[in-house]
């Protein structure tokens, strides 16, 4: 054996130190393959909505509720399952309201658990048994375990069985024991969570979004535009902390800035009562509300906050795009085509009337130049972003678990679009004073975000941090993708046609199955059964748009979780599931999130249907840990000739990792 492979096979002997240990791992993996795969499941574009997040996690869309039809089948009826998946979605507040109905308490207890006992045997026989060992809840453990697991040692199952169950009633733990089984169904029946970008902005509560992730068993991200511009705020960059400080106020969600992250907006709201003290800055209302749910008095400080700091904002992206001349990006600097006297500006070439002209922090001659006041101002809160324990936390859990795209059992999974040309062929855009195109453009810009947070080098750490507000806004971005971001346009011109931002090629060709192809084969993916799955673009199904495209190898999933969206799709978003029966997809209605809703028993998923179906069934093997793990079975063979051979003699398990 070569010097370099005899030290790999000792490293590996250092796992596998005997030849009864890497047999016995040989067995365990070689059987899980033929168990079928887990199920993952798709999310897009929630932006901080909470919610409707939350239910689809506790819903599986639609996962929970297909386990329940396996298990009972036509033995309960459906008002019967209905009520046992809303116990499993929302225990706590399920019991609550059964105890004040329910007559004969101590019989619902046992038939539900009865009931629940079953669904978890089904959800969990898909499984090694050590991977549901460790999925149990560490105060039930012992007890589940014996409950789901066959015991063909014993004579009286139901004896046996009821004995637990009386026991658990005795001692008054019923409640607490459903609950365990609840979540432990809904931990079970989700192998894994894909989400296609888009956690941020727009909905009020991003941040109990990252918080819920932050304790779910396993899950990626493939980060949105949306979700890089907070990554770039909490970094330090000024464009984008502006930016989502803008789009919060605009949202009329400044409490996530206040109350989620405690950063202070104080000196901004000073500064902008001061500064635009006699505009009434009537071009910045907020977004989906009137001024009638507010104070008069609260309602002027919003608005000048909203000026205040969109027009820093502006001066910022000027300063970026002169800085980075290679972003391609001067046409979007419009601060010193503005003429004060004549009330116009020029973009393009035309000349248009503005809606608004009285910045009196805008000096025409500098008009980029923050001032002293303004500075002050973006100083502070730069500081409250980089020191935000929460924020930083987040971001690291987005870095850690995030990245531009993900290849994974055969999908390839990324949020915006592949920059192309009219012709279907590959853009190529200028990093840095290179040209990339294709994958080697999610790889570069992936390269340098990373390198914002990590790299030692403070002018790689400066690129990095202004690459992520390219990447937010730019056209040639992969996870933007159109013509422009035309915020000025919105504000201050009247004519609607300023307002539209043209899509990249990508979006007019996508329907074409040779585009699907190219893209699929430029990341490594070729045959049948793969696909491209795509979030950043509402699905318009109001207007009959179809979210699978090219036979299937394309599906969009943003349906519209965002409210602000909801009038222009018809619904309230796409999910995703891939079980190992194929892939299935589920658009989902607008839900009322009562305690009336879980009394009725209503849900969220409205329909479902099949995106492609396998005759024959997909096991483990067929999965991207299967082919790993087919790696390592014929390491261990290899480790165990190597043995045999006499190659590398066997140890003492017990001093195996000794040093």
């Amino acid at each position: 054996m070569e010097k370099q492979r005899l030290h790999y096979y000792e490293q590996l002997a250092e796992l596998y130190p005997t030849i009864g240990k890497a047999s016995t791992e040989i067995i365990n993996l070689q059987s899980i393959l033929y168990l079928p795969k887990g199920t993952e499941h798709f999310l897009s574009d929630i932006h901080g909505e909470f919610k409707a997040f939350s239910h689809v996690l506790r819903n599986g869309s639609g996962a929970v509720r297909k386990k329940i039809d396996d298990v009972f089948g036509h033995t309960l009826s459906t008002a019967d399952k209905m009520s046992l998946a809303t116990l499993i979605y929302y225990p706590q507040k399920k019991i609550e309201l059964v105890r004040q109905t329910e007559d004969d308490i101590e019989n619902w207890y046992k038939i539900t658990l009865y009931r629940l006992i079953e669904v978890c045997k089904t959800v969990s026989s898909k499984y090694t048994r050590s991977k549901v060992r460790k999925a149990l809840p560490e105060d039930y453990a012992y007890v589940i375990e014996e409950l789901i697991t066959e015991k063909q040692e014993v004579l009286n199952k139901e004896a046996y069985y009821e004995a637990i169950i009386n026991t658990i009633l005795e001692l008054g733990q019923a409640d607490n024991f459903i609950v365990a089984l609840a979540e432990l169904v809904q931990r079970l029946v989700i192998d894994h969570l894909h989400i296609l970008g888009d956690v941020y902005d727009r909905g009020p509560s991003p941040d109990r979004i990252m918080d819920q992730l932050e304790q779910y068993h396993s899950f990626d991200i493939q980060w949105g535009n949306h979700d890089m511009v907070w990554m770039g705020a909490a970094a330090g960059q000024l464009a984008c902390i502006a930016s989502v400080i803008r789009t919060s106020i605009r949202y009329g969600n400044l409490d996530l800035i206040e109350d989620g992250y405690g950063i202070n907006m104080v000196p901004l709201a000073t500064f902008a009562m001061d500064a635009y003290r006699d505009d009434p800055c009537r071009q910045f209302v907020l977004k989906d509300s009137t001024d009638e749910e507010r104070s008069k008095k609260e309602t002027l400080m919003n608005r000048k906050m909203h000026k205040a700091i969109a027009i820093i904002r502006f001066k910022l992206e000027g300063q970026l795009i002169h800085k980075w001349p290679e972003y391609g990006m001067e046409n979007r600097c419009l601060l010193h085509r503005i003429n004060y006297e004549n009330k116009t500006v020029e973009i393009d070439g035309k000349t248009y009337d503005m809606l608004d002209t009285s910045f009196p922090t805008i000096d025409p001659e500098h008009p980029y130049d923050l001032t002293p006041e303004e500075q002050e101002v973006m100083n502070r809160l730069r500081t409250s972003f980089i020191h935000c324990e929460k924020l930083q936390r987040h971001v690291r859990l987005l870095l850690k678990r995030g990245s531009m795209y993900k290849v994974y059992n055969g999908n390839l999974l990324y949020h915006g679009c592949v920059p192309l040309n009219p012709d279907g062929t590959f853009k190529k855009v200028n990093v840095y004073g290179r040209e990339y195109s294709g994958k080697a453009l999610y790889d570069v810009l992936e390269s340098y975000v990373r390198k914002a947070f990590f790299s030692l080098d403070e002018k790689e750490r400066e690129k990095g941090r202004d690459i992520m507000w390219y990447i937010w806004t730019a056209p040639d971005s992969p996870l933007y993708g159109r013509s422009k971001m035309a915020t000025f346009e919105r504000y201050f011109l009247a004519d609607k046609s300023m307002h539209h931002e043209s899509k990249n090629a990508y979006y007019h060709l996508f329907d074409k199955e040779e585009t699907a192809d190219n893209i699929l084969k430029e990341f490594g993916l070729t045959g049948d059964f793969v696909h491209i799955i795509n979030g950043h673009v509402p699905v318009e199904r109001i207007a009959g748009e179809n979210p699978v495209k090219c036979n299937g190898k394309l599906i969009l999933i943003d349906g519209g979780f965002s409210k602000t969206y909801r009038r222009k799709t018809g619904i309230a978003g796409y999910t995703l599931t891939y079980n190992s029966y194929g892939l299935t997809l589920s658009a989902h209605e607008p839900f009322d999130w009562s305690n009336e809703a879980v009394r009725d028993e209503l849900d969220i998923v409205s329909h479902q249907e099949a995106v492609e179906y396998r005759d024959k069934r997909i096991l483990v093997g067929d999965t991207d840990v299967g082919k790993r793990m087919m790696i390592r079975i014929e390491e261990l063979k290899k480790l165990i000739q190597a043995y045999q051979d006499g190659e590398i003699a066997e140890r003492d398990a017990s001093s195996a990792y000794k040093w």
